[in-house]
């Protein structure tokens, strides 16, 4: 077909997880409650910390930033998909597939730059503990989050951008329960090669770049702590960075998988199985990890179901 002669497709449709439709009822009730458990799990986190002076802390205001931009990616694609598993169309406009792409974009870079700027509060915390309210003051911690923010921003509006020069009228079928970006290239009259490659050294240099951070920052803190004669002292460091470390492996591990393996190498299914677990997952599973694995904020939590009682 003649590219410059071809009719562009403004509408799409998303297969979704399953063609079976008797398993939609099934799959939309247990991703509803994990949805739900999902934001009230993140926005109770916030609300958590910002109610609770102890809590007005470096660590703890990274850790809010986090909560809310797991409920954005939780909201940004859960939603979406709880509807097309009763809709009989599952149709989705190419403006509403830039509007998903864009926020999932701008919240998973975020929170990249969120999980490495938490490592190096740890590393300061730990490492260098009476310097520590010197480093991270209360200016330098605005600077961060707005950095992440920030970042998240422009490397979403970098791919929305490239995505413009793409033309799709091959098929508007997106094998895919979300508008991700590697799906649409899939469907592209338009040569992707320069979007491809764009993705791989924007993601690729981020994944990197905070990978390597949190792996320094965290190396430095185990040197640090096997120099400590107090086991009590080592468990204590162990528990406080033990939900983050937690939190970082089952992040990156899809991402990285997802966005800096060749692009032949992909296949729909495991993409899906990839997709589902840093979009539905993690936003649901952190502020469980968090929450469990953390002292002061179960204390915190048992102080305010007391006050309540």
């Amino acid at each position: 077909m003649d590219i410059k002669n071809a009719t562009s497709l403004t509408k799409f449709v998303l297969t979704g997880l399953t063609y079976q439709p008797e398993w939609h009822i099934h799959l939309f009730l247990m991703f509803l409650m994990i949805y739900l458990i999902t934001i009230m799990g993140n926005l109770g986190l916030i609300a958590l910390i910002c109610n609770d002076p102890q809590l007005h802390i470096p660590m703890y205001l990274f850790l809010g930033s986090l909560a809310f931009v797991d409920a954005c990616i939780s909201s940004t694609v859960t939603p979406k998909m709880l509807v097309n598993f009763l809709a009989k169309s599952k149709m989705i406009s190419l403006s509403e597939c830039i509007t998903q792409l864009f926020s999932f974009a701008f919240s998973a870079t975020t929170e990249c730059f969120l999980l490495a700027t938490m490592a190096y509060d740890r590393y300061a915390a730990i490492c260098k503990p009476l310097l520590y309210p010197v480093i991270m003051t209360n200016r330098l911690c605005i600077r961060l989050l707005v950095l992440a923010f920030v970042g998240g921003f422009i490397h979403s509006i970098i791919h929305i951008g490239f995505l413009f020069r793409l033309t799709f009228c091959k098929s508007n079928i997106i094998h895919h329960f979300y508008c991700d970006i590697m799906p649409l290239f899939k469907i592209s009259c338009t040569d992707p090669s320069l979007n491809v490659l764009m993705v791989f050294i924007f993601s690729g240099s981020i994944q990197v770049f905070t990978v390597l951070t949190v792996f320094v920052s965290y190396t430095l803190v185990l040197f640090t702590i096997l120099k400590k004669k107090s086991v009590q002292g080592i468990k204590k460091t162990f528990s406080t960075c033990g939900a983050h470390l937690l939190s970082v492996s089952l992040y990156y591990g899809p991402l990285l998988f997802m966005y800096v393996r060749p692009g032949s190498a992909q296949e729909d299914d495991q993409d899906m199985v990839d997709s589902l677990f840093y979009t539905v997952v993690i936003p649901f599973l952190n502020p469980i990890i968090y929450s469990l694995r953390n002292k002061t904020v179960k204390d915190s939590l048992t102080k305010v179901l007391k006050r309540n009682v």
